[in-house]
């Protein structure tokens, strides 16, 4: 997972860190995964540690163009979109938005702070299962998600670069 290991973190930030892992290895399915914070910046994504390398093919299949950063820009993008289109319907906040496409699907849930998680994932996964967990997660980070994590994750995402 990217963000410079957990050298240096907020316990919060950890956490985070290790709930993201979670959802990517112990979900059926899940491609990759990213956080974006309200203004459109990656916080914390599932491409793999630097230092580590990249993960085998067969292990993890690749995300949009095998990068969680795509996902980032995509998660972005949807979500601005769908909270344009809601606020036109006056249909209140966006809670989740999904793509379901022929080779993939796409989830992107709220998070209470104005950030979003996305999920690229296969196209036979049971979104469901999917869905849970996000909400897991979701439930988990929102309060955590405070401007000093966000601020420490976006710089420890800048530093991996």
């Amino acid at each position: 997972m990217t963000a410079t290991g957990t050298f240096g973190l907020s316990s919060e930030a950890r956490n985070l860190q290790w709930l993201l892992g979670n959802l990517v290895e112990e979900v059926p399915g899940v491609r990759s995964v990213a956080v974006v914070s309200s203004d459109g910046l990656m916080l914390l994504s599932s491409d793999p540690e630097p230092d580590r390398g990249p993960a085998p093919a067969a292990a993890r299949p690749e995300g949009p163009r095998g990068s969680s950063a795509d996902l980032a820009t995509i998660v972005s993008g949807i979500g601005s979109l769908t909270i344009g289109a809601a606020g036109l319907m006056d249909g209140g906040g966006v809670k989740q938005t999904m793509i379901a496409m022929e080779e993939s699907s796409v989830l992107v849930m709220s998070i209470s702070d104005g950030s979003l998680l996305g999920v690229h994932a296969t196209p036979d996964c049971d979104m469901s299962v999917v869905a849970y967990h996000m909400a897991l997660f979701v439930g988990r980070a929102g309060h955590v998600l405070t401007p000093e994590v966000r601020s420490e994750l976006r710089k420890s995402m800048e530093s991996t670069r």
